[in-house]
């Protein structure tokens, strides 16, 4: 895992001899791949307000610190079965940290430079709090999946295959890209051992809009095993309605 520092030098007009002058010291010796960071000039105001500000920010700081980490944790969770995938995965403003970090572009349509400081704080705390809020919502969600399928797990010690496809359970898309949830749903359902090919064969056609190859084991016994399907909510009845038939 990369180590990135933040560090403010006194400089001149252009910022160019600070900049030349670490450059030439951290080379030396590799000890880092310096980048810039670039933030515009902002409404300074008055050391009161500075002061002030200093520490609404320091709490904002260890909130969205807290938020991230959580974020993090969830993704690597979720991702339990691919965490070399884990890195690529997470992402800010759709691209990759070190990539956000070392070619960090101020959001001028957030956050105008005109506006005073205490304005564009505020304006980070209201979208610090909303991903917070988002984040609550999400975890529940994941939550009571998780312990859902759990429950699942544990009545698959007696058999999966004892339930009829009619059984078949609709989970949230919780678990799915939020662009995504809208539209698509996974479902579990129970298979026979003598039925794995067939299933694999045939479900991306027992229904106009399944998602192909997004089907997935999640459990089995000696008799069976429980898949997962992903398929747009439009064509939920009709997918249920073709596997009951070909159970």
């Amino acid at each position: 895992m990369s180590e990135f520092w933040l560090i403010s030098a006194p400089g001149d007009k252009t910022n160019l001899q600070a900049w030349e002058r670490m450059n030439s010291v951290t080379s030396k010796s590799n000890l880092s791949s310096n980048s810039k960071f670039h933030i515009p000039d902002l409404k300074v105001g008055t050391l009161d307000a500075l002061v002030g500000l200093s520490d609404e920010l320091g709490k904002l700081d260890s909130l969205a610190e807290s938020i991230i980490k959580k974020i993090a944790q969830y993704i690597g969770e979720v991702m339990e079965d691919s965490k070399d995938k884990v890195q690529e995965n997470l992402l800010a403003n759709g691209v990759d940290l070190i990539s956000y970090l070392t070619r960090f572009e101020w959001d001028m349509a957030k956050y105008p430079i005109k506006q005073p400081l205490k304005n564009i704080s505020e304006a980070l705390a209201k979208q610090v709090t909303q991903i917070e809020s988002d984040l609550k919502t999400r975890s529940a969600a994941y939550n009571n999946i998780k312990g859902n399928l759990q429950s699942l797990e544990k009545k698959t010690v007696n058999g999966v295959t004892s339930r009829s496809r009619e059984g078949i359970v609709p989970l949230s898309s919780a678990l799915l890209r939020p662009h995504l949830e809208i539209y698509l749903l996974c479902f579990v359902l129970c298979c026979s051992r003598s039925s794995y090919m067939q299933w694999q064969k045939t479900y991306e056609s027992l229904s106009d809009m399944v998602v192909p190859r997004s089907t997935k084991m999640i459990t089995e016994d000696a008799e069976g095993g429980l898949f997962t399907v992903t398929l747009f909510r439009k064509v939920m009845e009709d997918f249920k309605a073709k596997a009951r038939e070909n159970r």
